[in-house]
């Protein structure tokens, strides 16, 4: 841990006024290593411009992006946290969890998350195979083009691509209108092929060290699949806020991280800006304390993997 990162871990900023603010961390955003529309050095410029003390890049299905961010954060002075969102499947609905503190250089795990990447693709020639078979056409060229951004080693491609290109073409108005005829779960072209389980993936991430936490569990609209994944796949943590989330959601889980002696977090799952929206909610917005980073580090496996450095 740097010089700059423990002090901002271990103090707090001062208002105008002379009192205390609390310092604030947002666990949850996306690059271009997956479907978010900034860099990791972008995304790192954002949080120190929006006073946050820490982040933590938590891209699908890839630790493309984590190098990059734990450099810029260093030179930031910012607290970073390496992580990622596995894709995962269970009671008939996509289930996401993500994974903090784990060992970027994990070689098992890097194998682990490029074969999940294989199955993105697939399920990505499965999702354009539908689309063309509604009289929608685009390619998976188009896609990966990623609107002048190309696809590079070990980043991932996922949905919101597809919907670029579909409002770009003019078959949807905006992101939420690509996503709503064609790409959620359960419109004319989604596509779900088999994923591991909730428990796999929370397994994995221990295996390298880090700490599984439940993503958005209000976004699968099943409290009886919450409480089946939390039984079954046993991660530390839940996510309670988000911005998907409303007020009783946060409230009943937090009673549920209580019920089941779990920690709790919260993040933006910003993606950036897309047709001039954004998706999900503003970086910095869904944030959590000093007091709830250090439960996090305390729950590692490993204290040597508490805070990640950027390294070579």
């Amino acid at each position: 841990m740097n010089k700059h990162t423990n002090e901002r871990m271990n103090e707090t900023k001062n208002t105008l006024n002379g009192e205390r603010e609390p310092e604030r961390y947002d666990l949850h955003m996306h690059s271009t290593s997956s479907d978010g529309m900034n860099t990791p050095t972008e995304l790192a410029r954002l949080a120190a411009e929006r006073g946050l003390a820490g982040f933590a890049l938590t891209d699908h299905d890839t630790a493309a992006g984590l190098g990059e961010a734990a450099r810029e954060a260093e030179r930031l002075g910012l607290a970073f946290l390496p992580g990622v969102e596995i894709s995962t499947r269970a009671g008939g609905k996509d289930i996401h969890m993500l994974g903090y503190l784990f060992d970027p250089s994990d070689e098992k795990l890097s194998e682990r998350l490029e074969g999940l990447r294989g199955v993105r693709d697939r399920r990505n020639d499965l999702i354009l195979e539908r689309l063309r078979e509604l009289g929608v056409e685009i390619t998976l060229e188009e896609v990966r083009d990623r609107g002048g951004r190309p696809l590079k080693p070990d980043e991932s491609v996922g949905r919101p691509h597809m919907a670029d290109v579909l409002v770009r073409k003019g078959y949807a108005v905006d992101l939420r209108d690509a996503f709503d005829k064609y790409l959620a779960e359960g419109a004319a072209a989604y596509v779900s092929p088999p994923r591991i389980s909730p428990q796999d993936a929370a397994d994995w991430i221990r295996e390298a060290g880090g700490v599984p936490v439940l993503a958005h569990p209000g976004l699968y609209g099943d409290d009886d699949l919450v409480r089946a994944v939390l039984a079954e796949a046993k991660p530390a943590g839940i996510e309670v806020r988000h911005p998907d989330h409303g007020a009783d959601d946060e409230a009943r889980y937090r009673k549920l991280a209580e019920e089941y002696g779990l920690l709790t977090s919260a993040g933006s799952d910003y993606h950036g800006v897309r047709q001039g929206k954004v998706f999900h909610g503003e970086l910095g917005g869904y944030t959590v304390g000093t007091a709830e980073v250090e439960a996090l580090r305390r729950a590692a496996s490993s204290a040597d993997r508490g805070c990640w450095k950027a390294g070579g």
